[in-house]
């Protein structure tokens, strides 16, 4: 077993070869390389291919891949496109107007893509033009698409909760379900803050557009039921027992390639670019998930998950407290890392943290991703504000996006708190449904 000094120069070693360039994937393996060089012998290095073979013939992961699909196909189906103009035909007249639309598009494409980014590309795409021409706020427009792409990985399906689930042993089922409240009440506080702010300022909820007649908001209302009905078809599947999560996976993969047959909008060239772009993220999160496996066995192998427990121990700290810190943790943290890369690296270390606690895992996975949803739109290296600022129509600077998203932020630290405060907003639903 390793001294706490030992440990924690590997861990900001890791940490300084991933902000210095060096790939993700490639910093882990070098650190645990490193760390199995140095205390357990070169030939430790020989097992990296049978943990390669074992962390890959996880069933479980065969989700990232079908949920990347599921996205991709809804995504150039172009049901996006029309599900966005349904919600914008009733909710145009709230105060704030299309602002509201933007979180619940974000709220409603989450719930089938499983990605932040996907969802902040896509709503952006199809929202800020819009959202131009009728004078918004520039810097409130901006921060709703970016704040609201949030929900990708915390309303299910989420990739980042299938990761945390098969790196900590976490059912995945109870993760998808437990992110469902805090997701929904982190929409209504993102709407509720954009109704105040607009009858502050009401300049800045645009132009009152003219309401479409009742009978065409109705019959634009079934622009709806695709992205609900996929939905519905993950998820109530995982909850009667017909499907596990990578089951309902491929059954939303079915259900999305359905109505894109129906929408006549499936096609090769439409295939080819779905399934380039699947192969191409799920590689890059497959190549640190390998990587992640490898560095996790030398942790385990060197007794630094017990030089932490034994550390932390001897200090004394309440839960309070070591949940306030791994806030502060994760806020620093998220200056420097991409959230995916933050995640798989540092599971390993707090998890011993968690289990020594007595903090229950499914809460501590919504807690976690919902602190990656405040690195996604933190500067310097929050992935949303740079999607964002790439579709902007017309440009400008990337500090309108950063100034808008900076109240989100808030609001996400305080839905932090109320986790903390009130863990049943969390775990009230999995033990309903789950037992």
């Amino acid at each position: 077993m390793i001294g706490a000094g030992a440990a924690f120069s590997g861990f900001f070693i890791m940490l300084g070869l991933m902000m210095a360039g060096i790939p993700v994937a490639v910093s882990l393996f070098l650190v645990a390389g490193l760390g199995a060089g140095l205390y357990l012998g070169l030939p430790t290095l020989l097992i990296f291919g049978n943990q390669t073979w074992s962390m890959l013939n996880d069933f479980v992961l065969t989700a990232i891949p079908l949920f990347i699909l599921l996205g991709e196909i809804l995504l150039r189906s172009g049901i996006t496109d029309r599900m966005y103009q349904a919600l914008a035909d009733w909710m145009g007249r709230w105060p704030g107007g299309l602002l509201h639309t933007n979180i619940a598009a974000s709220g409603l494409f989450s719930s089938v893509s499983g990605s932040s980014v996907a969802t902040a590309a896509t709503i952006g795409t199809v929202a800020l033009p819009a959202l131009e021409r009728h004078g918004y706020n520039r810097q409130l427009t901006l921060g709703t698409v970016a704040a609201g792409a949030t929900l990708g990985i915390l309303i299910p399906p989420s990739i980042n909760m299938i990761i945390y689930g098969s790196m900590s042993n976490t059912s995945i089922g109870q993760l998808f379900v437990a992110g469902i409240v805090p997701g929904l009440l982190l929409m209504a506080l993102f709407m509720g803050f954009i109704a105040i702010v607009c009858m502050i300022y009401p300049h800045w909820g645009g132009r009152v557009e003219e309401v479409a007649p009742l009978r065409e908001r109705l019959a634009r209302l079934a622009d709806l039921l695709p992205p609900l009905f996929i939905f519905a078809l993950v998820m109530g599947s995982i909850y009667f027992g017909w499907a596990t999560p990578t089951e309902s996976a491929a059954l939303g993969v079915l259900g999305a390639f359905a109505l894109a047959l129906l929408r006549r909008r499936l096609s090769i060239v439409m295939l080819h670019e779905a399934l380039l772009s699947t192969v191409r993220i799920t590689s890059m999160i497959l190549l640190i998930m390998i990587a992640a496996s490898f560095l996790n066995f030398t942790i385990g192998i060197m007794g630094i998950p017990q030089t932490i427990t034994r550390l932390v121990a001897e200090i004394g700290a309440t839960q309070l407290q070591v949940l306030l810190l791994l806030v502060l943790f994760y806020l620093i943290l998220g200056c420097f890392l991409e959230t995916l890369s933050m995640m798989i690296a540092t599971i390993p270390v707090v998890m011993p943290i968690v289990a020594f606690f007595g903090i229950d895992p499914v809460w501590f996975g919504v807690f976690l991703v919902i602190l990656m949803e405040v690195s996604l739109i933190t500067p310097p290296l929050g992935m949303n504000l740079y999607i964002v600022q790439g579709v902007r129509p017309k440009g400008g600077s990337i500090m309108d996006v950063i100034w808008g998203s900076l109240p989100f932020a808030m609001i996400l630290l305080l839905l932090v708190g109320l986790l903390i405060a009130i863990p049943d907003l969390a775990l009230w639903l999995p033990r309903l449904m789950f037992g």
